[in-house]
């Protein structure tokens, strides 16, 4: 197999919508306007939001109506859900909501499903009520949603308006082996939460290529990986801006969640020794670094996977900052 360049790898944009201290989601989406046309400038191929609820520091409950908002504010980059949590909606629901999306913004949405509720598990009840061994079905939502979305439902009596015959990618999200083998039963691309799951990663996309379907959606097996990306004009400055994530994710860790917090110069004091080694676990795939650096360890990653597309998704305090990391990675990319 010959090995892939940067340069021939897509890149693209996870923005899990973080509130930062001092700021209100209204400030967060006016940043993610600002990072999605930038993005869009740059190269990269999509800008995704993911579903999460009761989650102070993370705004993107309304999944697609920030979707809709994004691609309001640009004109040709791919918008889309990384993911909607299936389970949470009802399939028809899902497929009015992105097939008025595709209407309004025709060839640019992305529906990445997942199968995790968001949240935890008090909230995902107060979401799903009765329904709330849904994840169970969640095979079968995605044949649901597929039929609505197929232009042969127009016979049916109960159809998706607008959603009906319009050509809306699905994708499967996941962390686990079970949606690496879904994903290669049902031939859809694959993309795979190692930002803050990485256990599995390897042994899932094995899992998925040695499987893999084609089906009318894709031919081959296509790999997306979601890494966490940290870039700086030096690698010093990268890693001191990355302690806001690592803040971030003591949090995830703790339960004890907060807004994003500004970086310090160091974490000693601020984690415990345990707290430190849980974080680093869900961090397998993070790069922290300046230029030079980066491209290094992404070529090495590239190498060691083969992935066809590399997310990137970057907790960092100041919005100019985070516009800085995502420049030079685009140019990481494109100088592969």
């Amino acid at each position: 197999m010959a090995t892939k360049q940067l340069k021939d790898i897509k890149f693209s944009v996870l923005d899990l919508a973080s509130v930062a201290q001092g700021q209100t989601p209204a400030d967060t989406f006016k940043n993610s306007a600002d990072l999605a046309r930038l993005a869009e400038n740059l190269g990269y191929t999509r800008y995704w939001f993911a579903e999460h609820h009761n989650m102070e520091n993370v705004a993107s409950s309304a999944t697609a109506v920030l979707i809709g908002h994004i691609a309001g504010a640009t004109s040709t980059i791919r918008v889309g859900s990384g993911g909607i949590m299936l389970p949470n909606h009802a399939p028809l629901i899902v497929a009015e909501q992105f097939g008025t999306l595709a209407s309004l913004y025709p060839g640019r949405i992305d529906l990445g499903l997942g199968r995790a509720p968001g949240s935890d598990q008090l909230t995902a009840m107060a979401i799903r009520g009765e329904n709330f061994a849904a994840a169970e079905h969640f095979p079968q939502d995605v044949q649901r949603l597929q039929m609505f979305f197929s232009a042969d439902n127009h016979t049916s009596k109960v159809r998706a308006i607008p959603g009906e015959g319009l050509d809306i990618p699905i994708w499967i999200l996941g962390s686990s082996h079970d949606s690496a083998r879904l994903a290669a039963a049902m031939g859809l691309p694959y993309a795979f939460a190692s930002h803050f799951a990485p256990a599995l990663f390897k042994t899932a996309i094995e899992i998925y290529r040695k499987n893999f379907q084609p089906s009318v959606h894709l031919d081959k097996p296509y790999v997306l990986a979601c890494v966490n990306v940290i870039a700086a004009d030096t690698d010093a400055e990268a890693n001191r801006l990355a302690t806001s994530l690592y803040q971030f994710f003591m949090g995830v860790v703790t339960g004890k969640r907060q807004l994003l917090q500004p970086p310090v110069d160091s974490m000693d004091g601020i984690w415990s020794y345990q707290e430190r080694q849980a974080a680093m676990q869900m961090l397998a795939y993070s790069f922290f670094a300046g230029p030079e650096t980066l491209k290094n360890k992404m070529q090495s990653f590239v190498d060691e996977t083969q992935v066809d597309e590399i997310m990137a998704t970057s907790h960092i305090f100041e919005h100019s900052a985070r516009l800085r990391s995502y420049e030079i990675l685009a140019d990481v990319f494109k100088k592969g």
